[in-house]
Order: C-alpha cells, then structure tokens, then sequence
C-alpha cells in the first residue's frame, strides 16, 4: 500500500466553526453579567483615603473587600461559608453619622463588652488590651480621646451630635457599655482616627464586609480624596499615569489585610 493510499484512507478532521456575531455578543453578555454579579454581590473595591489605619492600611492602599460571608446567614445556599464579625476583625461599614460615607475600622468591642480607656489604652471588660497593630502618630495626651469616657467632650471637635447626646446612656462606672447588634470600632492609628469615641456605636446592618487583600498601592497624598474638581481629579490620574512604576508600593500588592 502507498502511502497516498494511507493518507487517503485518514478521515479529514472537520472545519473549525466559526463563531457568529451574535454568539460573540452573548458570550460577552455572559462574562459582563457574571463580573457585574460578584463585584455587587460578593467582592467591592475600596481606595483608603485617610490615614487612621495606618500602619496596617495606608492611604493609596486599594483593596478587595469580601461582602460575602460577614453578610447576614441565610440559609437558602448553604454553601456560603457566613462568618460572625469577632473582636479584631477589620471591617467596612456604612459611616452611623454621615450615611453614604464609608469607613474602615477594627472591632475592638462587641455587643456586651465594656469599654474605656486609660492613658490610650483600651481596656474591655477591665483587661488592657495588647495591641501591637496600634501606633500613636502623634503622641500628645488629649483627655476625652485617651481616658475615654471618664471627659466630657468638649465642644467644637468634630464629634457627632447625636453621640453628645446620647452618649451618657451607655456609660456605666466608667466603661462604655455596646448595646446588642452593634460594635465599638477604631482605627489603628489612635492618635488621629475619627472612631467609635467621636460618632458612637456601629449598627450590624451598617457593616458592609471586610477587607481581604491590597490588589494595588500607590503613594498618594494626604487629603488627596478631598480634591473633587475636575482639573484636581485629572492632576492626579496624570501623576499616576507618569509614575506608576516609580510610585506604585509593590511590596504591599496582594498583601492579606488583618
């Protein structure tokens, strides 16, 4: 036998299909549906403007937020592995005194807990905590943010109203008492963190999830978020385009965030 006769004798393999217009369109649909569904429902991405969690977050600092299994159980898909918000947990939330604001704090006391502090540190339910996440930026003492609740706050810096109001109901010899479904949150930096002791108490419903890990950082300014112009706005995407590669924290990409 020949080999033009083997070769004759091998079926032809059949013409790849090519895909239509409208299958492309479809497919394309598909992925934008499924991204559109994990970025609403299951991941966010947040930018930290301020530097109140520092170090642990710094300002520039982009990253994923899980919205997922810190969202209240439900129990029509049983997959989800839901987790209860522990003391430590770092989390985002709905700002309780500026809604459409969001925040991101750690949960130093849960429902129940008792709360104060002496010389800056926090002490829950009578135990100092060790907190070795905590940096005091400025280093100065200021009565009513470092022996929190013993001062009355004072007028005039920035505290929520309706905390100078109602604040007094919670306090019991001397500690701060979190009422049910709700947290006493603060940023690692203690010395500058707008917190738990200048708004008040973290309502469940508020929390939105918690961090997961650092997808980007790039060193920005201090204050940058509060530059809405266009002409601000358009000055720095520039800066970011000219010194991406220069001005990018590489080292904190896909860092875990706790």
């Amino acid at each position: 036998m020949s080999k033009s006769q083997v070769k004759n004798e091998i079926p032809a393999k059949p013409a790849k299909k090519k895909e239509t217009t409208m299958e492309f369109i479809a497919s394309m649909a598909s992925i934008l549906v499924v991204g559109l569904f994990i970025i609403t429902f299951c991941l966010q991405a947040f930018e930290i403007p301020s530097s109140s969690m520092e170090k642990t977050l710094l300002i520039g600092d982009h990253l994923f937020v899980d919205r997922v299994t810190s969202a209240p159980k439900t129990y029509w898909f049983p997959v989800i592995p839901y987790r209860a918000v522990h003391r430590g947990d770092i989390v985002v939330f709905v700002s309780p005194a500026e809604p459409g604001l969001f925040l991101v704090k750690r949960i130093i006391g849960m429902p129940g807990d008792r709360i104060h502090l002496k010389d800056s540190v926090v002490y829950r339910n009578g135990e100092p905590l060790q907190e070795p996440y905590v940096i005091r930026s400025r280093g100065d003492f200021f009565p009513y943010r470092d022996d929190f609740p013993s001062f009355a706050p004072p007028d005039g810096i920035g505290i929520s109203p309706d905390w100078q109001a109602t604040m007094s109901e919670h306090i019991q010899n001397g500690d701060i008492v979190v009422p049910a479904d709700s947290y006493f949150a603060m940023g690692d930096n203690r010395d500058v963190s707008a917190d738990s002791r200048w708004w008040g108490f973290v309502p469940r419903q508020n929390i939105v999830g918690r961090p997961m890990f650092i997808y980007w950082s790039f060193e920005t300014p201090a204050g940058q978020y509060l530059k809405t112009s266009w002409s601000d706005r358009l000055a720095f995407a520039a800066n970011v385009v000219f010194h991406f590669f220069g001005e990018t924290r590489w080292s904190r990409m896909f860092r875990l965030v706790h």
